[in-house]
């Protein structure tokens, strides 16, 4: 049987961007779901090395005005349940503390992140990963740390919470180390109107950035998909023991 990862984007021209690629360049097939669309989430996911969650424009709390964002909440229990190797990004880690019972909301002063912020490892987060000092960001909404789950990394400005992990197998992060270049500058016109928000970074610095703080960024990514991949392996053999 091929290797497989469930992924879930939430606009029609969505990508998973160099997750994607990564995941590819190791022998995965991508099962690429648009629940935006109708597309059905599978009812287990016990055939998937992993199910990736990735951001979208709409917010986690949009569940009475977009059916499908709901219901995509709801279907969490499933890999939970399986214990399938969980990745959220933005979004898809906000959809994850919703399940779990924490608050997502926006910023008291409607602040935004949008660029390069710095991170900081929590002690916990230090012993599992070399942790970049920069990530990029595109959010206007934070998530609380679910009861149960571990915070991973913290953010010095107005999101504190960065990445946090559940049990072993499932793990959010507020950032987007999916972003290459080519989604850099689709994002920074199209949604241009969001640099009006407060805190939001000048579109330029996006790039100037990049060339600083990518690397690392990518170094990260790298050593994370590792490890997050052995766990459906490790999630096996403690269930033939």
């Amino acid at each position: 049987m091929n290797k497989k990862i469930l992924i879930v984007v939430h606009q029609e021209q969505s990508t998973p961007g160099r997750v994607g690629l990564k995941l590819v360049e190791r022998g995965y097939d991508l099962d690429i779901c648009r629940p935006c669309l109708g597309h059905k989430l599978p009812p287990s996911t016990e055939d998937y090395d992993g199910v990736v969650v990735f951001g979208g424009p709409m917010s986690a709390n949009d569940g009475n005005e977009l059916p499908f964002i709901k219901d995509e909440i709801d279907w969490l229990a499933v890999p939970l349940k399986q214990k399938t190797p969980f990745f959220g990004i933005c979004l898809g880690a906000q959809m994850l503390a919703l399940h779990l019972g924490a608050r997502v909301c926006v910023h008291e002063r409607d602040c935004a992140e949008i660029g390069y912020y710095p991170i900081e490892p929590t002690p916990a987060g230090k012993t599992m990963f070399d942790w970049p000092g920069h990530v990029y960001q595109w959010h206007r909404e934070g998530f609380e740390l679910p009861a149960g789950g571990q915070l991973l990394a913290t953010g010095p400005g107005e999101f504190t919470n960065q990445a946090f992990r559940c049990e072993e197998a499932a793990y959010g992060i507020q950032f987007h180390p999916e972003v290459t270049l080519a989604m850099m500058h689709r994002w920074t016109v199209r949604a241009s109107h969001r640099f009006v928000l407060p805190g939001v970074r000048p579109r330029e610095t996006h790039f100037t950035d990049r060339l600083i703080y990518d690397r690392a960024v990518d170094i990260w990514l790298d050593s994370f998909l590792t490890h997050w991949l052995a766990l459906k392996q490790t999630a096996s053999q403690a269930s033939a023991a």
